[in-house]
């Protein structure tokens, strides 16, 4: 294998680390209090822990199932199902979660353009469907005979009516491009700051602040369709409170575990591939050193690019 570049950040677990790091995942094998697998991760097959959790337990599901798409997650192979065969599969991993949930729970669930046509009607039936979100990705193939897919879709659901939506913890800091001004000569909705003049705006469902993870940033992994945090934060912070309980079915590479830990929230994680739960877990202990997240500072979003700055104090005015 070639070595890494210098700048080169990407985390992996040797042999080794992943020996020792095993004995701390879980096995469900009989339902149990659910504190005992609170900021757990559960090192097995959705389908066969989650039967074990309470019912009614949960206040956010996060669910990023694999797309209807051929990928290969480490030796686990994916391949393309009939849309009836994704859709039956679907309906079946609904019925396994929909228990875990409280009548006031959010969920958020993941999925490419194709996929949200199959899925969409079984969340009609099951929850109320609130917006679609749409992220833009950065990365994608180029292709010849169609437009570069570059977008993905986050389905933002309810359990009832009753469900949480923190407006104010979500709202992106834009920079000012047509800098306005009332008749006085203030500033007209946004401030003028050290580092130039700005707007806290109300979050929408179109999303071109994200960056993916990628090799210089500590975040990142070889994970195939691994989520940015930034993107997480946003989710966990608008539709859960500190200490809530967050349900995450196909943790992959930690990140929902992660942002969970550093916002302040209990997860309840789920991966079958042991490699990544091992990434997971150096990951977390990373974030108890490290708890900042990529994009995300001073209680607001920042838009993508932006440099998160503490404003050099001004000179002193007496200098002799």
């Amino acid at each position: 294998m070639k070595n890494p570049a210098p700048h080169n950040r990407t985390l992996t677990c040797s042999p080794t680390e992943i020996a020792q790091l095993q004995p701390a995942l879980l096995t469900l094998a009989t339902e149990g209090a659910i504190a005992d697998l609170d900021n757990q991760i559960i090192h097995q097959d959705c389908f066969q822990a989650l039967p074990h959790l309470p019912q009614q337990c949960i206040d956010l599901l996060i669910l990023d199932p694999p797309y209807n798409l051929a990928k290969n997650y480490h030796g686990y192979q994916v391949k393309v199902q009939s849309q009836q065969d994704y859709q039956d599969w679907f309906a079946s991993l609904i019925a396994h979660v929909k228990p875990t949930l409280k009548d006031s729970a959010s969920l958020y669930v993941c999925a490419d353009w194709k996929t949200s046509m199959v899925i969409v009607p079984l969340l009609n039936q099951h929850f109320v469907i609130r917006n679609r979100i749409t992220w833009e990705r950065e990365k994608g193939r180029g292709a010849k005979a169609n437009w570069k897919n570059t977008s993905e879709d986050i389905w933002f659901c309810t359990c009832s009516a009753d469900y949480t939506f923190n407006v104010e913890a979500v709202k992106l800091k834009r920079r000012v491009m047509a800098p306005y001004r009332d008749r006085s000569g203030n500033p007209k909705d946004w401030q003028e700051e050290v580092q130039g003049n700005y707007r806290l705006t109300h979050p929408s469902n179109l999303w071109t602040d994200i960056s993916v993870p990628f090799w210089s940033m500590a975040e990142n992994t070889h994970h195939p369709t691994q989520k940015p945090e930034k993107l997480m934060a946003k989710l966990i912070l608008a539709s859960s409170n500190p200490d809530d309980r967050i349900l995450d079915p196909f943790l992959g590479s930690g990140t929902t575990a992660v942002v969970a830990r550093k916002l302040d929230r209990r997860f309840v994680a789920m991966e079958q591939n042991l490699e990544y739960c091992c990434w997971a877990l150096k990951r977390l202990e990373q974030a108890r050193q490290d708890p900042s997240i990529q994009g995300y500072g001073d209680g607001v979003f920042w838009e993508r690019n932006t440099k998160l700055k503490h404003p050099k104090p001004p000179p002193p005015t007496n200098i002799p």
